[in-house]
């Protein structure tokens, strides 16, 4: 099946969806440090191999006309800063806001499927209008916006279309807001994804059920212990708990689950075959493995500790990473993760490389979507494509 990718990033979206069994006809990112990510890892050992088709250019400038009719998904982040918590959530305003060039590409390739990722932010309730406006542009593409219509105009066009029910829906749109580590990603991690099929091919689809649990790390850790053991942690090294966690555990003990998940995975999961970058040199070097000096704690930025999933790794104010991007050891002391690192709790294969400067590459992981979590969405897009014939 074939795909286009859209504000690429520096590949995490598109990794899964190339595991998922997509090929890509084009691969678009403006960034020139994630297209040099991108093209550094062509000429490496990945599996599956990129060769993907990329195009160093803004989406709105590129000619979609070249794309073959009978697109089958086009996917992508459209640039979250607007949404984001972490910086001013100008919304719809913020110029970097590039879901009407998103809209536009939809309206232009008609893929059987699409696959938009962006931050938690826009389900708040300032912004959770706007997402319905998005959902509802996709949903109905004809019904576009006039010259000189204000936004909010549209959206009440589209909301009577939709009442009314008039005319039948181009896309059948989910929107869900999802947490990383419920799919196996060593990061506690919640995204929106925006997911759209065709009505005419007449497939039923929803999102895939959660693989994994907080409950079921407790477990492990605090009935059968068998996280310590794996983990060759010793009873007195083991964190203490409190009073709401012991009573927790007591109702885990008497739960009967008749469908278990697995555990979440932690840091030390992700890291346990990773020496210490400050304290070994490994032969042959790991590449992107190296110690960053200056971490340092401050109000709201603790870093991630070893036995649970990570915060929310960020792309940093101004390319420098935050207190969310920190390891926290029990002795109190912080350090910042590696570049390294911080791919293996993006599920990055260690194949795949991140040249150029700590900042850059920072920035970039901190805005990539799991790659794992990508190859779980997309593969069940894919399942459900393949069922229905054009």
């Amino acid at each position: 099946m074939r795909a286009v990718e859209i504000f690429a990033g520096a590949g995490g979206l598109a990794l899964g969806v190339s595991q998922a069994g997509f090929s890509h006809d084009a691969v678009i990112e403006v960034d020139r440090h994630a297209c040099a990510t991108i093209k550094a890892n062509q000429v490496q050992k990945i599996r599956p191999v990129i060769d993907w088709p990329l195009f160093e250019q803004d989406v709105s400038r590129f000619d979609f006309s070249t794309i073959q009719e009978g697109l089958d998904l086009l996917c992508g982040g459209p640039p979250c800063q607007p949404f984001s918590l972490a910086g001013k959530s100008l919304g719809h305003s913020d110029a970097r806001n590039m879901f009407p060039a998103t809209v536009s590409v939809v309206r232009q390739l008609r893929p059987r499927a699409f696959l938009f990722e962006n931050v938690k932010g826009l389900l708040r309730r300032r912004l959770s209008t706007y997402l319905e406006y998005v959902r509802l542009q996709l949903s109905y593409l004809d019904i576009r916006q006039g010259n000189g219509e204000r936004w909010e105009d549209h959206l009440a066009r589209l909301e009577r279309h939709h009442t009314k029910g008039a005319g039948e829906e181009v896309y059948r749109v989910l929107v869900r807001a999802i947490n990383a580590a419920d799919y196996g990603v060593p990061q506690r991690r919640e995204r929106v994804f925006i997911v759209g099929i065709r009505s005419d091919l007449g497939v039923e689809w929803s999102f895939p059920e959660p693989t994994h649990s907080q409950d079921e790390l407790l477990f492990s850790k605090y009935i059968t212990a068998d996280y310590w053991e794996r983990h060759e942690i010793s009873k007195k090294s083991r964190p203490t708990i409190s009073l709401t966690l012991r009573r927790k555990i007591e109702e885990l003990k008497h739960e009967i689950q008749s469908e278990r998940k697995r555990e979440w995975l932690t840091v030390r999961d992700a890291l346990k075959d990773l020496p210490r970058p400050e304290r070994t040199v490994s032969s042959p070097p790991i590449a992107n493995h190296t110690f960053i000096p200056g971490a340092r704690m401050y109000v709201g930025h603790t870093g991630s500790v070893m036995d649970e999933p990570a915060k929310t790794l960020k792309a940093g104010d101004h390319g420098v990473p935050g207190g969310e991007n920190m390891l926290l050891h029990p002795n109190g002391k912080v350090r910042y993760f590696t570049v390294r690192e911080c791919a293996r709790l993006q599920t990055f294969p260690d194949e795949y490389e991140f040249p150029g400067p700590w900042s850059a590459t920072t920035r970039q992981l901190g805005n990539a979507v799991p790659v794992l979590l990508a190859l779980v969405i997309a593969g069940s897009v894919k399942t459900r494509l393949s069922s229905v014939r054009t």
